[in-house]
């Protein structure tokens, strides 16, 4: 029978494996979320029925705690917003933190009270502690960053790199301390220390970074889910933790490299500061120019090539809906529409490609960094609808900028340039663009969502 248990895991792994391996591009990324989901639900299934050592009569507390889950789960996905996503997700994530860190908390006082010397296992129960706690906190300090209910300011300190160190440190040598002791009351400051860290890790991190935290929390709670599939000899929790794991640091890795950062900034907790140096928060000046909806209108429809960028603004105003309805009256007048898709827009991996899935726009269509600045002199007319940071021309001249290096989508380069905001205030980064005083780039101001639908009505009126 075990072998069939082994088999039936094996199926699940894979499943897992098939699901990331879909989830990377967005034609196949529904397949593939399905795909994991049915691997995550058999390995459930077959936890319930392979048999274990011991008495374990804790079925209706787990089906009980499945149940309710589920039913908060399912409730939160309906009700939520595509402005909300991020903060959805970290949330989920910090629960599964959480989660490792409770069971953690748990198994050290079996092992102690078990009078177990086995040291490897106490490493593993400790370190489970540690990074459970750091995803736990830090990632719902970035769910209420993101969502406005705790502002930058009130959770920096000055030194903040150095305090994270120190208290880095600290907390590492509790963790020592605590191995060696095998004390609950050394365990329990341990943890304590940990949560701290957790949120001092997160705190000095500015807003528009916030994609690169979330992604690498996700790795962090992944390898938690991994070393407790260690402590519970659980090679299906150990898997997934892993794939969990090294998917989520490979992607923080590829979003470091398309925001010019360094990794080891983001685990010292000082890259993206809310406060950064250089040209970030200093207030636009220059000379800017206004557009029309009429004007953008007559541009668009008598371009060849029109690229969208999309950014946070459009998930704010619900502005995928006109974009679309705008794409098909271009095309109806042999006008190519198609978007640029940069790695960091919106607040977590992907958010665009999401947002603009969820009105059907072709995946034909959308056109990652590189494709998109390569054919940049081509395009008549690009429509910045809610960007500011990853069209900043500072990234690639201004070497005081705090940006500089990061790959950016150089839309200076088309002849033409929209750019949809509420007004001239910095962007989410508070850094200046200077992309705004350009002499082929103008400014429309309003909701992005209204300004859209203002230019199809115009477009409709010149056909």
């Amino acid at each position: 029978m075990l072998a069939i248990y082994e088999i039936l895991y094996l199926i699940s792994a894979i499943c897992f494996i098939i699901g990331l391996r879909k989830l990377s591009d967005p034609r196949t990324a529904r397949v593939g979320n399905l795909t994991a989901a049915f691997g995550m639900g058999l390995a459930i299934l077959v936890s319930f029925v392979v048999p274990l050592e011991g008495d374990h009569n804790n079925y209706i507390w787990i089906i009980g705690s499945l149940l309710i889950g589920g039913v908060i789960g399912y409730m939160a996905a309906l009700k939520v917003q595509m402005t909300g996503m991020p903060q959805l997700v970290s949330i989920f994530n910090g629960l599964g933190g959480g989660s490792a860190m409770l069971l953690a908390g748990t198994e050290f006082l079996k092992y102690v009270n078990s009078g177990n010397n086995n040291t490897i296992i106490l490493f593993v129960i400790v370190f489970t502690a540690f990074v459970g706690a750091i995803s736990f906190s830090g990632s719902i300090l970035a769910y209420l960053k993101l969502d406005g209910k705790v502002k930058d300011k009130n959770v920096i300190l000055p030194y903040h790199q150095v305090i994270n160190v120190i208290l880095l440190i600290v907390t590492i040598y509790f963790g020592y301390k605590t191995m060696e002791t095998q004390s609950a009351t050394d365990f329990m400051v341990f943890t304590i220390l940990s949560l701290v860290y957790g949120i001092s890790f997160v705190a000095p991190i500015g807003g528009a970074d916030m994609p690169v935290v979330i992604s690498l929390l996700n790795s962090i709670t992944g390898i938690s889910a991994a070393f407790a599939g260690f402590i519970y000899h659980s090679q299906i929790m150990i898997l997934g933790g892993i794939l969990v794991g090294a998917s989520g640091t490979l992607l923080t890795l590829m979003m470091c490299n398309a925001m010019n950062r360094s990794i080891w900034n983001v685990i010292i907790g000082g890259f993206g500061s809310s406060s950064p140096k250089g040209s970030a928060g200093e207030k636009e000046d220059g000379v800017h120019q206004e557009a029309t909806a009429q004007d953008v209108a007559i541009m668009a429809n008598y371009a060849q090539k029109v690229l969208v960028v999309p950014g946070y603004g459009m998930a704010v105003s619900q502005a995928q809906k006109q974009a679309k309805e705008l794409d098909e009256l271009l095309a109806k007048n042999d006008v190519e529409v198609v978007y640029g898709i940069h790695p960091v827009a919106g607040r977590m991996p992907g958010h665009m490609n999401v947002i603009l899935a969820e009105v059907d726009i072709s995946y034909d269509k959308l056109l990652d960094l590189e494709d998109s600045n390569s054919m940049m002199d081509e395009v008549d007319l690009v429509l910045v609808v809610g960007a500011n940071d990853v069209v900043n021309p500072a990234a690639v001249e201004d070497k005081s900028s705090n940006i500089y290096g990061m790959p950016v989508l150089e839309v200076w380069k088309a002849k033409q340039v929209i750019v949809f905001k509420r007004s001239m205030n910095p962007g989410y980064a508070g850094i200046s663009n200077p992309l705004f005083f350009r002499p082929n780039t103008k400014m429309l101001f309003g909701d992005a969502g209204s300004s859209l639908k203002k230019i199809a009505e115009e477009v409709k009126n010149l056909n």
